[in-house]
């Protein structure tokens, strides 16, 4: 009986720092993604964040995947953006939805390992 309670107990808080630590990487995602909108979306645009979606990690993205989307960019934002480096293996994705002139609109981030830099977005 006392071994099963702890044994709970054990997997009750390992889940809830797992819960902890993820919660954490999506804030400092939201948080470097909010930046960077705010740095290089065009003066003119007056937009509202409205939600994020949860974070993911891709593998799918490669070199050529990052430099097109750099090329493209998109209409809202200025040109000429600084990105991060893009990591080797995994990348983060955060897509987030906002209001543009009555207008839902939706931009998917790439960001590094450490959630600190856009790499790109489309």
């Amino acid at each position: 009986m006392i071994r099963t309670r702890a044994y709970i107990i054990n997997i009750t808080l390992c889940l809830g720092g797992l819960l902890f630590a993820s919660c954490g990487k999506q804030y400092t995602a939201e948080q470097t993604v909010k930046a960077f909108v705010a740095d290089n979306m065009k003066e003119e645009v007056n937009a509202s964040v409205i939600d994020f979606a949860d974070l993911g990690t891709t593998r799918h993205i490669n070199d050529s995947l990052i430099a097109k989307m750099r090329k493209n960019g998109a209409e809202l934002f200025k040109s000429g953006i600084k990105y991060g480096q893009a990591p080797t293996g995994n990348i983060y994705y955060l897509r987030m939805k906002y209001l543009h002139e009555g207008d839902t609109l939706q931009n998917t981030f790439y960001l590094d390992s450490e959630l600190e830099e856009v790499v790109a977005f489309k």
